[in-house]
């Protein structure tokens, strides 16, 4: 078995294909760590020369794996309650404890999320056996490496099927401004302070903040908010008040796979659909708004230091 080392003195299996990580999972990859039972990985639908090369006697060599990308998705459910979506990242660490690996990973927010239908019509290019009667690979938690080309297997699709909303305009590839935070919240006076916390957290961390309002580049106001949400890194997004056109962008951005920060003065106006995600409250006055300008800039800071290098 070849193996070669590169420029950062890590050992990397050199059987001249492309490769990638396949982690599936019950539920949704999001919070950076999980854990997968070892009995789990580099079993069953990894090929044999693969599993000596990156488990050589049965020991998982996560140094190896942590040089590969990573393809992150859920098990298809029948008729799942939201949608399913898989994502490209990396594994940042891999350590063993007892018959668990602990895993830390971080996405890949350059590539859009790939829609569960895309990843089963995706399946046969990248290696993802889908022909087992009752269970497919899709349906199995478990951590392969297959021996496939994912950046280009899943950009050639990306580019192919451009996205075509009706109500406003996107271009055909996502272009993030790293340092551009966007803030979608209701216009009115009493939200000033709360505008200058969330511009403060930005410029804690480096960054800039702009919302609809300090941008003028469209007619339609519509598309100067979707371009926003296109191009920031971050969105900060209040709840408060169960503003409709602050629910829109959030959908607006969950839909563009965007990193969203959510705030709120009433826990009870985050809605059903979003009470899985954490959320900041605060109180919307001098302390209350210096509090919450504390709480999101290390929001912020934990999200630039899980970003792909």
């Amino acid at each position: 078995m070849a193996y070669r080392r590169d420029l950062s003195g890590q050992d990397v299996y050199d059987n001249k294909r492309a490769m990638y990580n396949l982690l599936v999972k019950a539920r949704a990859w999001e919070q950076h760590r999980d854990t997968m039972s070892v009995g789990r990985v580099l079993t069953g639908y990894t090929s044999e020369d693969l599993v000596v090369a990156y488990a050589p006697g049965g020991k998982i060599r996560g140094d190896l794996l942590r040089a590969l990308p990573a393809l992150f998705a859920e098990e298809t459910e029948p008729r799942p309650e939201k949608p399913q979506y898989a994502h490209i990242g990396r594994i940042v660490d891999v350590q063993q404890r007892g018959s668990d690996l602990y895993i830390e990973y971080v996405l890949d927010h350059n590539v859009p999320p790939i829609p569960q239908e895309t990843l089963i019509a995706l399946a046969p290019a990248l290696g993802i056996d889908m022909s087992g009667k009752g269970w497919n690979e899709l349906q199995t938690t478990h951590w392969a490496v297959k021996a496939a080309d994912l950046y280009k297997e899943v950009l050639s699709v990306a580019i192919s099927s451009a996205r075509r909303p009706t109500v406003f305009q996107l271009p055909r590839m996502q272009s993030v401004d790293a340092q551009q935070v966007a803030a979608m919240m209701p216009f009115a006076a009493a939200f000033n302070g709360v505008y200058e916390a969330i511009v403060g957290a930005a410029a804690d961390n480096g960054m800039r903040c702009n919302r609809a309002d300090d941008v003028w580049l469209h007619r339609a106001i519509i598309q100067d908010i979707v371009s926003l949400i296109d191009r920031a890194a971050i969105l900060v997004c209040d709840c408060t008040g169960r503003n409709p056109n602050v629910f829109y962008e959030i959908g607006i951005a969950d839909a563009l796979g965007k990193e969203v920060i959510l705030i709120t003065q009433n826990a009870d106006d985050v809605p059903f659909d979003l009470r899985h995600l954490r959320y900041i409250p605060y109180l919307n006055n001098g302390e209350g708004c210096e509090h919450l300008r504390g709480s999101l800039s290390k929001r912020i800071a934990d999200i630039i230091s899980h970003r792909p290098r």
